[in-house]
């Protein structure tokens, strides 16, 4: 899952959200220097990663990109599924997906002191450029794709990804509508689990 699934799956916990915006950014010991609070985030961001990982409908949408995109599949998928996300955001939640980006932004900023250096980085892209909402469109996931392609140390081809997705977007979609209820529940449970 991307950006745009963690902090739905945070639920309208800031610290949580916080931990699972910067997880990826948090190396070893690093995880030792954030609250309680931001520690859970993190660790549920890499919950969320291995359960993702390992479920067999995400593995069937990445089996069908592997041939093309080899080992950068499961991140190209990662950001379809929030494109479906962000898509059906109405679906899934009371609160608008504008509020819900507009929240994650300003819970960075607030916390911009203590984030890792690669997040510090990516704030002022994400939020200027309203990552979060711009799932929801493919010409914004075009220029994602793109930027990722760019930063890739070897040849990725994932500036190719949107018209995959365009030619499976029925299955894509299924997929994810079958997927994505699991790891709600999924994630609830821990949430729960952290009171």
């Amino acid at each position: 899952m991307n950006f745009l699934a963690h902090v739905y799956l945070s639920g309208n916990n800031e610290q949580l959200i916080l931990g699972n915006l910067i997880a990826d950014a948090v190396k070893g010991k690093q995880i030792d220097r954030f609250s309680l609070g931001v520690v859970q985030g993190i660790k549920l961001h890499r919950l969320i990663d291995a359960y993702t990982d390992q479920h067999i409908v995400f593995k069937s949408s990445v089996k069908r990109l592997e041939p093309v995109y080899k080992k950068y599949a499961a991140v190209i998928c990662d950001i379809y599924y929030d494109h479906f996300l962000a898509k059906n955001f109405h679906k899934y939640s009371s609160v608008s997906l504008a509020k819900t980006a507009h929240t994650a932004y300003e819970i960075l900023i607030r916390n911009y002191d203590i984030l890792p250096p690669n997040s510090k980085r990516l704030l002022p892209y994400m939020a200027t450029q309203n990552w979060l909402e711009g799932y929801a469109n493919l010409s914004e996931l075009q220029r994602v794709f793109n930027g990722m392609s760019r930063r890739t140390s070897f040849v990725s081809g994932m500036e190719n990804a949107i018209s995959d997705l365009i030619k499976d977007y029925s299955a894509y979609e299924t997929e994810f509508s079958l997927f994505f209820p699991d790891i709600i529940t999924y994630t609830h449970k821990i949430r729960l689990s952290y009171k």
